[in-house]
């Protein structure tokens, strides 16, 4: 870290990388903060990646722990993979948000708090004793008491707004000084903000007028007594934006459909955290893109059969109450043997569990969830920026292999966010239709690819093309249905060996490490970030630790279990009870595969994952 005067007065400390965290009432545009800050950074040049925590409730109880906001983000000139364990900088708007938000700050770092707020009331209903401010709470914090409120109301004093409106602008204070701590522009905010804003000037104007008090109330208070500057990161030269999870998946499915030349159909019912991908798919009909919102799951999933039956790409999202009850569907796909992309969008459960919170708990539901035998592929992505990618590659296995595919990705990617470099057409893989042929003038709908057994893909009304489909068993080669009892064991080993075959189009895995280590870390879908960062240090201080994650669960890598036959100790981490544990032990019976869990509606902590994988190396 380096260090320069300013004027003789303030200094600023230059930082490889710093975490700065934003937590207010659900009405006090945390979000909204948390987001403009990110993306300010991002066009800056920093490595980021964020982390929104809300309630489920649209408007909890303002002034409670229950209806607290928090936004947090991790921003570097280094590659950053998570949003950080501890925040260097805590923004609390109210005594509910530091009541709940305190034991994510970092001890010796900055604490910013309205001071406005903090009023008996408001104190009590947040469940402290007595005032945090006052009784030694936040003596090992540097503490930044400002009245945010009042100076909002100072700042905007002549507008025609009133109180509320008024109000509302405080988080633009916040926002401001956040700019000044840590030498950001305020253009492309305020330039936001005329733009949302266009029809309503008066508020316009607040916001800027707040967003600039609040970045000269910073300059000048001595309680800030340093800026700090996180230089741009060295990263590969291309165009780049700030993206999140859902509509990273959103891009992906888009550029399949455009790559095959098909229509994009989305069948969906609304659902917390993967109602974004249909919210962003619906503003491109002019590519396009096909969006219905459904009365209910089935019938979303059933749409989507429908499209890809006619020819189409067909997609339906949910998370996991809605992919349960679209089992019965998937596995008519299965059956008929047609492309569908099923996007669960996972998060806490059972039932409707934490709606707002992440977990990994569907592992088990998306290849095992449905009647008879109904194998389908099972596709995992891992970081915001890679939804994109596994979405692309979901709808081109799917297409290839004439099967459904499931993505899993979680509610920590959906709403996380990071640079996404935008690939060019040519970066992208080609994706290969399976044409109905004839054999002698006839059309058997059920002949087989030699190679991956996808029978051929023909469009409803093609003269010479007409065929039967549906959910009852069909016969071998004609399509025609049948109950006989070996054509239906020949036609279930089949889809299962389609499913099996899919393999042989996957990239193996690649090791983290020297391929010695004492301990081998597993992890799957979304907790990359933390189990790489883990990893990395620990490998740093030579220990003797290695790191895979899976992006593909069924079926497997072809060189799974070469690679663990090389550790005595396998650890799988990952956010439920151990369900890709318990797939990998009934695969690899008689390995050492142990588990690390956490089901707290949270991801992993570097500090904990660090501390667990230095228990496993004592021995």
């Amino acid at each position: 870290m380096s260090e320069t005067a300013i004027n003789g007065k303030k200094t600023t400390k230059e930082l490889e990388k710093v975490v700065i965290r934003f937590a207010g009432d659900s009405g006090d545009g945390m979000q909204l903060t948390g987001s403009q800050f990110s993306f300010t950074s991002a066009l800056w040049g920093n490595d980021l990646a964020t982390f929104p925590d809300f309630p489920a409730e649209i408007r909890a109880p303002q002034g409670t722990v229950e209806g607290v906001s928090g936004f947090q983000v991790q921003i570097g000139k280094i590659d950053i993979y998570t949003p950080g364990d501890q925040a260097d900088v805590l923004v609390a708007m109210n005594p509910a948000a530091l009541k709940s938000n305190l034991q994510f700050a970092r001890k010796g770092g900055n604490v910013i708090v309205d001071l406005d707020a903090f009023v008996d009331r408001n104190i009590e209903k947040a469940g402290f004793v007595t005032n945090p401010l006052e009784d030694g709470t936040l003596a090992d914090y540097n503490v930044v008491e400002a009245p945010i409120s009042s100076l909002t109301k100072t700042a905007l004093e002549g507008l025609q707004l009133d109180n509320k409106s008024i109000m509302r602008s405080k988080n633009m204070f916040a926002l401001g000084m956040m700019y000044w701590l840590f030498d950001r522009s305020l253009k492309e905010t305020e330039k936001y903000i005329d733009s949302k804003f266009k029809k309503t000037p008066a508020l316009a104007e607040g916001n800027k007028r707040a967003l600039n008090a609040g970045f000269h109330y910073a300059e000048t208070i001595e309680a800030l007594p340093a800026m700090y500057k996180v230089p741009p990161a060295q990263i590969e030269k291309g165009t780049y934006r700030h993206i999140s999870g859902n509509t990273a998946t959103a891009w992906g499915l888009m550029a399949a459909a455009e790559k095959v030349g098909k229509k994009l159909f989305l069948g969906s019912y609304p659902i917390t955290p993967a109602s974004d991908i249909l919210h962003e798919l619906s503003r491109h009909k002019n590519l396009g893109v096909i969006t219905m919102q459904a009365e209910d799951e089935i019938a979303a999933v059933c749409s989507a059969i429908g499209a890809s039956y006619a020819g189409q790409l067909g997609v339906t999202t949910s998370s996991g109450p809605g992919i349960a009850l679209k089992g019965e569907a998937i596995g008519l796909a299965v059956m008929a043997e047609i492309p569908l992309v099923v996007v669960d969008v996972q998060r806490g459960g059972p039932s409707t569990g934490l709606p707002t919170k992440t977990e990994q708990a569907d592992i088990n539901i998306a290849v095992y969830g449905r009647n008879s035998e109904s194998p389908a592929v099972v596709l995992a992505a891992s970081t915001p920026a890679n939804c994109f990618d596994f979405a692309y590659l979901a709808a081109k296995i799917a297409i290839e292999h004439m099967t459904p595919v499931i993505l899993l990705t979680d509610g920590y990617l959906a709403n996380g966010s990071e640079p996404w470099k935008f690939p060019t057409t040519a970066d992208l893989p080609p994706i290969t239709l399976h044409e109905p042929h004839k054999d002698n003038g006839v059309y058997y709908p059920y002949v087989r690819d030699a190679e991956t057994l996808a029978r051929g893909w023909a469009v409803p009304g093609t003269p010479g093309f007409e065929h039967r489909i549906g959910g009852l068993e069909k016969q071998e080669k004609t399509g025609n249905v049948s109950y006989d009892p070996q054509n239906h064991e020949k036609m279930v080993r089949t889809r299962a060996e389609k499913v099996t075959r899919v393999a042989n189009y996957l990239p193996e895995l690649e090791v983290q490490g020297n391929g010695d280590g004492k301990l081998l870390v597993v992890g799957w879908g979304g907790t990359f970030g933390g189990l790489h960062t883990a990893v990395t240090e620990l490998q740093q201080a030579n220990r003797k630790i290695d790191f895979v994650h899976f992006n593909f669960i069924n079926p497997l890598p072809k060189n799974t279990q070469a690679v663990f036959e090389k550790y005595n100790k396998i650890l799988v981490c990952e956010l439920n009870m151990g369900q890709f544990a318990s797939l990998l032990r009934s695969k690899f019976p008689g390995m050492n595969i142990l588990s690390y869990t956490k089901i707290q509606g949270q991801p992993f902590l570097v500090t904990e994952l660090k501390e667990v994988f230095l228990e496993n190396l004592k021995d």
